[in-house]
């Protein structure tokens, strides 16, 4: 009897906390069923006020993939490129960094720890600037290498890799030296396989991070060849400034694969995020 009064009690207790987050839900959901919606509504009701369409129309989607006055396909093949080769490019550099924090000793290592954690305090606002000066100076401009080499590492990405690596056990370590394992094969063999969570959780960041990013695209390009699909959907508003549900069906488009990556990596953010949070 007390275990079935203890299990009613557990599923009165989920039902009251679904009923307690739909508003929330609706709340936060709101705003994106309702660039949905004007993504699917006929133009001649997009200025009524109406928030459910009379009938459905793909057209906007459609135009946003034939219209010869910009290449929206082409910025979200940019943005992919560019976000996957980030996304990469941090995963191996911050491993590499974040494995000589962990397992290697020498001296100053705790200070240079330090001052890589010190530039996460440093916005990017600041140092923007001088970034796009030295990309002006080596030719860079409108080119992958002006939208990818400034993001190949990043101090989060470190910070979170060394807390995962720390909570290895010591024993793991030595014992491999013993069996003459190097330090690039105890990384490749032991390591990347048991921080596929904390890996999977650095990938799943730096690829947002990346795929949203407006300010810096628009600064280093100017040509069709490598914008980015951020940059593209200001394009949609600019070129005319009626077609609202154009631009909202852009939207609808570029977040697709941030919502992907959220519903099916949901759990290995979280466990990539809290590994290693106690230890260190």
């Amino acid at each position: 009897m007390k275990r079935l009064t203890m299990s009613k009690k557990r599923k009165l207790n989920n039902i009251a906390l679904v009923f307690m987050n739909l508003p929330i839900m609706l709340l936060i959901l709101t705003p994106l069923l309702y660039t949905l919606s004007i993504s699917i509504m006929p133009p001649s009701e997009i200025y009524k006020n109406t928030l459910i369409p009379s009938s459905i129309s793909f057209d906007n989607y459609v135009r946003a993939f034939t219209n010869p006055a910009y290449s929206f396909s082409k910025y979200i093949q940019n943005s992919f490129v560019v976000s996957i080769s980030v996304m990469l490019g941090q995963m191996l550099t911050c491993s590499l960094a974040a494995f000589s924090f962990s397992f290697l000793d020498f001296k100053g290592k705790n200070i240079l720890f330090l001052l890589v954690l010190s530039t996460m305090m440093v916005p990017g606002e600041a140092t923007i600037i001088a970034n796009y000066l030295s990309i002006s100076k080596w030719g860079w401009r409108n080119s992958y290498q002006a939208l990818i080499v400034p993001y190949l590492t990043s101090a989060m990405g470190i910070f979170l890799l060394r807390q995962h690596y720390l909570a290895f056990p010591k024993e793991l370590r030595e014992a491999s030296r013993i069996d003459g394992c190097s330090n690039l094969r105890f990384l490749n063999s032991i390591v990347f396989p048991l921080s596929k969570p904390a890996l999977g959780a650095l990938g799943a960041y730096v690829f947002l991070n990346t795929w949203n990013q407006y300010m810096w695209p628009l600064l280093v390009t100017d040509s069709d060849a490598y914008r980015t699909v951020q940059v593209g959907i200001s394009m949609l508003y600019d070129i005319d400034a009626e077609a609202l549900g154009l631009m909202m069906a852009g939207v609808i488009i570029v977040i697709v694969p941030s919502l992907s990556i959220f519903v099916f990596m949901q759990k290995q953010l979280i466990n990539g995020l809290m590994a290693g949070a106690v230890k260190g």
